[in-house]
């Protein structure tokens, strides 16, 4: 029976497992089924991570905008 795929507590848990699966793939010693099954759910957790980062973008673009007139600008941290 396949194991449900539950959805990572966080964006750093699911990055973490995403990392552990990483490292298990590149290893070379898992069988191809297992293989499979590890990729998919690296995928699952790679879409995952990407609907949070849009989310958190998109978050920091209203907070942002506290007016219409107010022109988004790119970040650039303050030791570049």
């Amino acid at each position: 029976m396949p194991k449900k795929t539950e959805v990572p507590a966080s964006f750093e848990t699911a990055l973490v497992e995403l990392e552990q699966i990483v490292t298990r793939l590149e290893s070379g010693d898992l069988a191809l089924e297992e293989a499979l099954n590890e990729f998919e759910r690296g995928v699952q957790l790679a879409r995952q991570g990407q609907v949070k980062l849009q989310q958190a973008e998109q978050r920091v673009q209203i907070l942002l905008n506290d007016s219409e007139d107010a022109p988004l600008k790119p970040f650039t941290p303050d030791n570049e």
